[in-house]
């Protein structure tokens, strides 16, 4: 029972949009199964975890200026569309759902929803369970006290510290590292001219990480600058301008009336139930 649950609301929502039918629908016809899928999920995540505070992060910027002035092919990939058009109404929503619900959620200019998981994460020494679908937050584990709820086709795998290593033969917060060595399709990190997923680990095996890599002189310059950028492209921030929010309220809902206004015009009354009943539920 962890006393912190941060969740990736960004990555969460994109998942429900894409793994529930777009035959969801409000009274009146507009799509809303991003917002019944995160809702329940939430709710799925606060029955089976039982944290006693819950936040969720937000993408105040998908793409901010600043890592792709450091990396310019950083996800450069999603330009053309970084967020479906179906989606796009959806995430009012979804914010209006949790702000009436009583859910703190957050976002900060110019940062990701990793950034604010990772200051949340930095501005309490409670236990955290992290959840999220980008690996870049795998470098946040720290045992016993953060691990990362990680989707996978079987269910939430739980990353710690040996577990990252199980996978990645690297050490447990090593991961930021590792993805800047081997390159991250995803993120648009190249990696370094042939180095795959062994060489990767055996250099940070050998050399405790990129600093180390660099510190011992064992690369060219043109990498040098490379690996320099790209590690800070790629670690968390951990000093986002936003403060650690409560996490929990006295009662649920937060907004009686206003809960019952977004029902009537998004339907969606019976998941909004179950989120309320689970954050209402005594030892949470």
């Amino acid at each position: 029972m962890p006393e912190w649950l941060l969740v990736d609301g960004s990555s969460l929502i994109f998942r429900a949009f894409y793994g529930v039918p777009a035959s969801v629908r409000s009274p009146d016809g507009r799509q809303v199964n991003a917002v019944r899928g995160f809702l329940e999920t939430l709710t799925r995540l606060v029955t089976s975890r039982s944290p006693h505070r819950v936040a969720v992060a937000a993408d105040a910027d998908w793409r901010p200026a600043w890592r792709v002035d450091l990396l310019p092919g950083y996800k450069a990939h999603r330009v053309a569309e970084p967020i479906p058009p179906k989606l796009i109404p959806q995430m009012p929503v979804i914010d209006a759902f949790l702000d009436a619900i009583g859910v703190d959620h957050a976002g900060s200019d110019g940062y990701e929803a990793e950034d604010v998981v990772a200051t949340w994460t930095a501005l309490t020494s409670e236990t955290v369970e992290i959840v999220s679908g980008d690996r870049d937050l795998f470098s946040l584990v720290e045992d016993p006290r953060v691990v990362v709820l990680y989707p996978e086709k079987a269910g939430l795998a739980r990353i710690d510290e040996s577990e990252v290593t199980r996978r990645y033969a690297i050490p447990g917060r090593a991961y930021a590292d590792f993805a800047v060595l081997r390159g991250d399709p995803s993120d648009g990190l190249p990696g370094l001219r042939g180095v795959g997923a062994v060489a990767a680990a055996n250099l940070i095996r050998a050399h405790g990480g990129v600093a180390g890599l660099l510190r011992d002189g064992r690369v060219a310059d043109t990498d040098r600058d490379y690996l320099e950028r790209a590690l800070r492209v790629v670690q968390p921030v951990r000093d986002v301008p936003v403060a650690l929010p409560a996490g929990r309220r006295d009662s649920y809902p937060a907004d009686t009336a206003g809960l019952e206004s977004l029902v009537q015009q998004q339907g969606l009354g019976a998941t909004a139930d179950r989120l309320v009943a689970a954050l209402a539920t005594p030892g949470r």
